[in-house]
């Protein structure tokens, strides 16, 4: 609950401290006085929008500064989350600077405008005479639905799936977006692959095939000089083999008797053998040179293809096509990878959605259950209220679209008076109705929420006499499990508070300014007195603020 509201250099206010007590507590006051400076100084602190035309001094910084007693067990998983030092005693403080910057507090440590409006809406609930908007949308009667029906806890397990959900189909468009937008480049790059795999780059070599070509482009000019050398080597009278043959023969005799013509003729021996090897190899070659025409055409072919290839990737050997190639086969991969996480993702997405399913229609099925229990909880309330005509029928429909609360739409229809048909409730509400339905609600709710403290402004406008005196002790009711903040100008409601401020204007230094003060008993009488009768006090309005009080 709010412990404590310190407003320095807001507006009107020049330094205001607040104590606020448990329970209802009532603001009262002339119009003009203030109370809404006050307010609208609390929401500053609770996230909303900073503006510098508040700054009372526009030299000085402004700072709201409101203290909450908190429980451990609620918000302690918060303070973790968001990396806070947890204390029951929690500061939450909003300043704007001269500059026009603004600041944001929680126990001293700077916070983000995001992550003050997350706890402060988990703090406090504001709500004015102005705002009952909120009556007619459809996601705020869902709300009031599912928390009378106690499925928070159901609800949280559905939103966890349905934000996998949400998060997944997500990532599944994203996918695809990739894989179409790559499908185009991707054909081009599989065409690139395929003509680099058909060239078959690991089993050759492209200079190996260039000396072949060669070989054979010359073979008829080689076959000559191999035929010839064959010829000089080999002919049986004139050859050198034969020549040789006859040198290594005599000084073979002649090595028996001397060393030195021995070792000639191992020398000679020697140089026969190396011819003969070369005769040798010559025939080998002039079998090799035979020209193959296929064979020719083949290599034509592969060399033509390699150095398309190299004019076309701009590169200049066999390895970096290899390299490129393998490049290609990667990216070609990651594509195959693509359309496999989009298979999976599909797949993993039916079972999501098969959970929500079920998810969706367990909600549905609680909430059926529940909403005649809520009719007639409504119901009683608006009768305390002077609306005994009043009837409503709240109806329910399946969608089949997953959102956020599941697959429902909800709606309310109503009407005050008999004899006239119940319609939706926007069309059928009037403004001094509005008010009392909005009560009826914020009773409901706070039985079944753990909000620490509602503020009520002004929501018990255009009521008075046995209604106001209800309303008052439907707020006193609410105040045993909650604390309420009333700004009331009614004396029936101002009357049942446990405790009572008085906001009014002084004037300090030639200035006016605002002042908020906690009223004995005693003056709380002759505030309840004023509100009855005006400014001339009467002793017959002090004793009904007397009576008012019993």
């Amino acid at each position: 609950m709010l412990t404590h509201l310190s407003i320095r250099n807001y507006a009107l206010i020049d330094n205001l401290n607040m104590d606020l007590p448990a329970g209802m507590i009532t603001i009262t006051g002339e119009t003009g006085a203030g109370k809404s400076i006050i307010l609208g100084a609390l929401k500053l602190v609770l996230g909303e929008r900073a503006d510098l035309k508040s700054l009372k001094n526009p030299q000085e910084k402004c700072f709201v500064e409101a203290e909450f007693k908190l429980s451990s067990s609620l918000f302690s998983e918060f303070f973790i989350q968001n990396e806070l030092d947890f204390d029951e005693n929690t500061l939450i403080r909003r300043e704007i600077l001269p500059s026009g910057k603004s600041r944001a507090f929680i126990n001293d440590s700077p916070v983000t405008l995001d992550i003050l409006q997350n706890l402060s809406g988990q703090l406090i609930d504001i709500h004015s005479q102005f705002e009952t908007s909120e009556l007619v949308n459809e996601k705020f009667q869902l709300n009031l639905l599912d928390s009378f029906s106690g499925i928070s806890p159901d609800l949280d397990i559905y939103k966890t799936v349905f934000i996998q959900y949400i998060s997944d189909k997500k990532k599944l468009h994203s996918l695809k977006e990739k894989l179409q937008s790559g499908t185009q480049e991707q054909e081009y790059k599989n065409y690139l692959l395929e003509e680099l795999e058909r060239a078959d780059l690991d089993t050759i070599r492209f200079s190996d095939l260039e000396e072949e070509m060669n070989l054979m482009k010359n073979s008829e000019y080689l076959l000559q000089i191999l035929s010839e050398t064959k010829q000089i080597l080999s002919d049986e009278e004139l050859g050198i083999l034969s020549q040789i043959q006859e040198i290594h023969s005599r000084m073979d005799k002649g090595g028996r008797f001397s060393s030195e013509l021995e070792k000639l003729s191992e020398r000679i021996g020697s140089i026969k053998l190396e011819l003969q090897d070369i005769s040798s190899e010559s025939d080998f070659l002039m079998e090799k040179l035979d020209f193959n025409p296929s064979r020719f055409e083949e290599l034509t072919q592969k060399i033509n293809l390699l150095n398309s290839l190299f004019q076309k990737h701009k590169v200049a050997d066999t390895e970096a096509l290899k390299e490129i190639r393998n490049t290609l086969a990667k990216e070609t991969s990651n594509i195959s990878n693509l359309e496999t996480l989009i298979l999976n993702s599909e797949i993993n997405i039916q079972k999501l959605s098969a959970q929500l399913t079920q998810y969706a229609q367990e909600l549905h099925n609680q909430r059926a259950l529940n909403i005649q229990v809520l009719e007639n909880k409504i119901l009683d309330i608006l009768t305390r209220l002077g609306m005994e005509k009043t009837r409503i029928k709240i109806e329910i429909h399946e969608t089949g679209d997953f959102t956020s609360t599941g697959t429902d739409r909800i709606s309310v229809l109503f009407s005050a008076n008999a004899g006239i048909n119940i319609q939706p409730l926007a069309k059928a509400i009037s403004g001094g109705e509005r008010s009392r339905f909005m009560l009826a609600i914020k009773k409901i709710m706070a039985e079944t929420e753990d909000l620490p403290t509602l503020i009520l402004d002004e929501i018990d406008a255009g009521v008075s006499g046995r209604i106001a005196n209800e309303m008052g002790k439907l707020m006193q009711e609410m105040s045993k499990t909650m604390q309420v903040i009333v700004i009331t100008h009614l004396p029936q409601v101002a009357a049942k508070g446990n405790s009572q401020f008085k906001v009014e204007k002084a004037e300090s230094k030639g200035e006016t300014i605002t002042q908020v003060r906690l009223l004995t008993h005693e003056e709380r009488i002759e505030e309840i007195a004023q509100l009855l009768s005006g400014s001339n006090i009467t002793e017959t309005a002090r004793q009904q603020a007397r009576e008012l009080f019993k």
